[in-house]
């Protein structure tokens, strides 16, 4: 260590005031060090989970889920990471979150994945527009969405490139409320999860509109790593009997009503 640990003293050593420092610390390192032992052999959750997630799915899907975890895992610090499903996915290659919750349309590989929520997908507009049947009644209207890498801004985009139509103008916010505010206000239109628009209580201020049968479902996955050792995800996406993993489809994970259980 560089100092004096010990004094001479007859034929039994003494610590010195150094030494009594060194014996504090490493009298915590080896209870952290039981600890630990202890932590891996009995494979209780611990530390922190780093989930990522739509902002809409944090809003109005994950609170009771969250809370459920929470409550059966305390000691496991969840920390909420929100973006567009092509960052998220991004983020959980590299390992910067362990799972995220992601919209469709994204490519699987390495990745383990199961379904958790279904979406309705619905068309919001100014209160004066009281119908859009068609993707040619969009033609010049303004688009307000998330960044690109959105999948339900993709989801528009398409809708509308199919009728040959390319938005003029898009307005791009990071989140739903300034998205929500904003058509109300009659700056242009989104397409939104009906979720978001009932959480927000914003029906009685927006015209809320079906969209066309194909583009009107949105099923959102918890996608990670296929390898990754993290008990706290492993309490998170329960496994099967077999060795894969599905919805619990008790209280116990999730909200009945959704995919399989959630």
């Amino acid at each position: 260590m560089g100092t004096k640990l010990f004094h001479r003293h007859s034929r039994k050593p003494l610590l010195s005031s150094e030494g009594n420092l060194l014996l504090t610390y490493a009298e915590q390192l080896l209870r952290l060090s039981s600890e630990a032992e202890l932590a891996l052999r009995t494979g209780k959750p611990r530390g922190k989970l780093r989930i990522g997630t739509l902002e809409s799915t944090a809003a109005t899907r994950l609170p009771p889920v969250l809370a459920h975890y929470h409550r059966a895992n305390p000691e496991v610090q969840i920390e909420l990471v929100t973006g567009t499903t092509r960052a998220l996915l991004e983020q959980v290659s590299r390992y910067a979150v362990e799972a995220a919750f992601v919209a469709e349309r994204f490519e699987s590989k390495g990745l383990e994945m199961m379904p958790v929520f279904r979406e309705k997908l619905v068309l919001i507009a100014p209160k004066e527009i009281t119908a859009i049947r068609k993707a040619g009644d969009m033609r010049g209207m303004t688009v307000i969405a998330f960044g690109a890498g959105c999948s339900y801004r993709r989801t528009l985009e398409e809708w509308l490139a199919r009728s040959r139509i390319t938005p003029e103008r898009v307005l791009e916010f990071g989140s739903y409320h300034a998205i929500v505010a904003c058509v109300a206000a009659g700056s242009g239109i989104a397409l939104v999860p009906h979720s978001v628009v009932h959480a927000l209580h914003a029906e009685r201020e927006l015209s809320v509109m079906p969209l066309p049968n194909e583009f009107m479902e949105s099923t959102t996955f918890l996608v990670w790593p296929k390898e990754h050792p993290s008990a706290a995800l492993d309490a998170f996406t329960p496994r099967t009997a077999s060795g894969g993993r599905r919805l619990n489809t008790s209280r116990e994970f999730a909200i009945r009503g959704n995919v399989d259980g959630w």
